[in-house]
């Protein structure tokens, strides 16, 4: 997935589907992704996939787990290298709807196993979660996503913990577009489902797309004087400066109380591992004992 911050296009998703299984190899080893959501769950089972959409923005999207090396690029996740895939003669190829587009020309290289992580009547955690245990089962690897599935649920209750004396604030989860706009996380994205775990609230209550986001203008984020704002890098080149400078954002009641916190980038559209990064990343950023910024 390449360029996070670019609106995804809509497509419309099927059901969890597993096309081409009767002719896989079992348990699968050499599995190409064309989604880091699935990239860095197959990482969590111990079995980086050989190939991936994206690479070389891994660090900037995902930042956790690392992208072992060796990893090969296959390019943009519109337009994957499709020549390069089929040298690698994976044993299947990991997708989501998203690709449903070319998922004829893949079928033509290896089997292709599509997980919907983000659909109009689903939960991204739940769904992801639904992918682990079925791509550790399809590898062998069922006692790594047992492990994986028990990490999680610690995790949360450990950051649960932490954030119990902030849960009478309500969050805003933004991205920042530019001085005058910000993408906010609500209903249906990882983050939503993450904050439910961890016993917080949204401040946004507001409509989203099925990727769970929407585009607001700062003028339109709801002055709640409990509310505390909470923003993902990376951020465009000096927004945060010209916010500074925009009075619709200073008189901001979390700006004027000095709650306005930064995290490190969390992938909005991952799976189980940008959701327990993204839990960690809260508790240290608004936990007491925890560092803030903002």
């Amino acid at each position: 997935m390449a360029a996070p911050l670019a609106t995804p296009p809509v497509f419309a998703p099927a059901g969890f589907a597993v096309a081409g299984e009767p002719s896989l190899p079992t348990p699968l080893r050499r599995l190409a992704a064309l989604d880091y959501g699935l990239a860095e769950t197959l990482i969590l089972l111990g079995l980086p996939p050989i190939a991936l959409v994206g690479a070389q923005d891994w660090h900037r999207w995902v930042v956790e787990p690392p992208l072992p090396p060796g990893v090969v690029n296959l390019g943009s996740s519109r337009e994957p290298n499709l020549e390069l895939l089929q040298q690698l003669q994976p044993d299947a190829i990991l997708s989501t709807p998203y690709l449903a587009g070319i998922s004829h020309r893949l079928e033509q290289i290896a089997p292709v196993l599509t997980f919907p992580l983000y659909v109009p009547e689903g939960r991204p955690l739940a769904l992801a979660t639904a992918a682990l245990e079925r791509i550790a089962t399809l590898t062998g690897r069922a006692a790594a996503g047992a492990a994986v599935l028990a990490q999680m649920d610690a995790t949360f209750a450990a950051a649960r913990t932490r954030l119990a004396a902030v849960r009478d604030r309500p969050l805003y989860l933004v991205s920042v577009m530019d001085s005058r706009h910000v993408r906010v996380y609500g209903a249906q994205s990882l983050f939503q489902d993450v904050l439910a775990r961890v016993g917080l609230s949204n401040a946004y209550q507001g409509r989203t797309n099925f990727w769970g986001f929407t585009t607001l203008g700062i003028e339109a984020l709801d002055p709640d004087p409990r509310a505390v704002l909470v923003y993902f890098d990376p951020v465009p080149a000096g927004a945060m400066q010209a916010l500074g400078r925009n009075p619709l954002w200073t008189h901001l009641p979390f700006v004027r109380s000095a709650q306005v916190h930064g995290l490190p980038a969390v992938l909005m559209f991952g799976a189980a591992a940008s959701a327990m990064r993204f839990a960690r990343l809260l508790a240290d950023a608004l936990a007491p004992q925890g560092g803030s910024n903002g």
